[in-house]
């Protein structure tokens, strides 16, 4: 059996960053967790996971906007664990979000607080719930989503609340990592540029030019390469990195 369980927000969708990296986890023999808001395929896309990679698999329904929905699902977890069908929970990977790509003064109060929700509350609600079991062990790995928007502010998909809202996860993972420098948990975030996902389905020839003129590698990142560096920061070499932002961004942000 696995030795420790990742837990994965908003994997459910196959050509996402979750996914990716909950299969990666699985394929480092991780067992893994699919929180998402879609249940079903939570289930579905972890059912298939496990059958791959023979690790212990499980998908749940968790709006990560709600403290006991994620509660909920947490309680189901740490259920698994204690009856042996899970192994303790080792990392948690903050992948769950949404951008905003309206024009601030287009920009409703709604949909502010909607992207700061999802992105910032979720993180912050999610670490809260799992983070307790980790300090009790004296172990535990947290990789947080931010993106390249923080850090430039803005971007074709992501604009104000977005670049916002990523900016926050970044200060984020800085003061927690600060204040749980002791007690074996790490905290880190990655900050990905333009990466191949339904995020940009849709759109248009236009867009897609002026992404692929402001990488100087020339091309967007796929779901695999940022997966590897978010399991990288979830193993026991990356065990002396914590509170680090690590870009994945092709050169398109070089500070």
């Amino acid at each position: 059996m696995s030795e420790l369980t990742a837990v994965i927000t908003g994997a459910a969708s196959e050509r996402g960053i979750g996914a990716a990296t909950a299969r990666r986890y699985a394929s480092e023999g991780w067992a893994v967790v699919i929180l998402d808001l879609d249940g079903e395929r939570s289930a579905k896309v972890a059912a298939d996971i496990g059958n791959q990679y023979a690790v212990p698999a499980f998908g749940y329904t968790a709006d990560v906007t709600s403290e006991e929905s994620v509660l909920e699902a947490q309680r189901a977890v740490a259920a698994e664990v204690a009856a042996g069908n899970l192994p303790p929970v080792g990392a948690l990977a903050n992948i769950a979000g949404i951008t905003s790509p309206v024009p601030f003064l287009e920009t409703t109060l709604d949909i502010w607080n909607t992207v700061m929700a999802v992105n910032a509350t979720g993180t912050y609600l999610v670490t809260k719930a799992f983070l307790p079991d980790m300090i009790e062990r004296g172990w535990g790995r947290i990789v947080n989503m931010s993106s390249v928007s923080a850090q430039r502010g803005g971007g074709v998909f992501g604009k104000v609340p977005y670049s916002s809202a990523k900016a926050a996860i970044l200060g984020f993972t800085k003061a927690l990592a600060r204040e749980i420098a002791d007690t074996g948990v790490t905290v880190n975030a990655v900050t990905p540029g333009a990466v191949d996902t339904d995020i940009r389905v849709g759109s248009t020839d236009e867009q897609e030019a002026k992404l692929a003129k402001d990488i100087p590698v020339g091309r967007t990142a796929t779901t695999d390469e940022v997966a590897a560096v978010i399991t990288f920061l979830s193993s026991r070499d990356a065990s002396y990195l914590t509170g680090t932002t690590v870009d994945i961004n092709g050169g398109s942000h070089i500070h």
